[in-house]
């Protein structure tokens, strides 16, 4: 048994060692001439632009995924009812995200300015012609967040990076950024 939880021990050390020697050699970021023209609080702005449009999306593409779950269901013969409670449970894991997110206007999202129309388009059960229409334009429609989704996700790292190299210029900047009273 003592071997046993020494090769456990000496196998946990080795992937600590490998995934510190990762870290160690990944560059740090380099400032990006794009920023320039930007204050740090425009670049802290923007981020955060970022960040709250890709909840936004994603909240969104989930609402998306358990429609097109619902109507996948009715064209397989599924009960739509035992099918929808699967998604609503699947979905308690993102409630904690999603709980914060204030949720603006179907049109707040760019790519897709036919979702609010696809949203309301009812089909009757059965109607296999319909909902496979409906299903197809749905798939698009998380499709097109998903792209959106990982273009926000790609500035919101370049954003990322301009603070990171900022900060390590300058550590004192992150400090801007501490509330003056920390006992308020």
């Amino acid at each position: 048994m003592g071997d046993d939880v020494n090769v456990v021990t000496d196998e946990a050390a080795q992937r600590r060692a490998a995934r510190k020697a990762a870290r160690a050699a990944v560059l740090p970021p380099e400032r990006n001439i794009t920023f320039d023209h930007m204050s740090l609080e425009d670049l802290r702005e923007l981020r955060t632009e970022l960040m709250d449009q890709e909840t936004r999306v994603s909240y969104w593409r989930r609402i998306i995924q358990a429609r097109l779950d619902v109507l996948r269901s009715d064209v397989t013969d599924h009960s739509p009812v035992t099918d929808l409670a699967k998604v609503l449970t699947e979905a308690t894991s993102a409630h904690r995200r999603l709980a914060h997110i204030s949720v603006l206007p179907i049109d707040d999202i760019p790519p897709l300015p036919d979702l609010a129309e696809m949203w309301a388009r009812q089909v009757k059960p059965g109607d296999v012609k319909n909902i496979t229409a409906l299903i197809s334009d749905l798939e698009s429609a998380e499709d097109k967040l998903s792209k959106f989704r990982s273009e926000l996700f790609r500035g919101i790292e370049v954003a990322t990076n301009e603070l990171i190299a900022r900060y390590r210029e300058q550590p004192l900047l992150a400090l801007q950024i501490l509330p003056t009273d920390p006992f308020r």
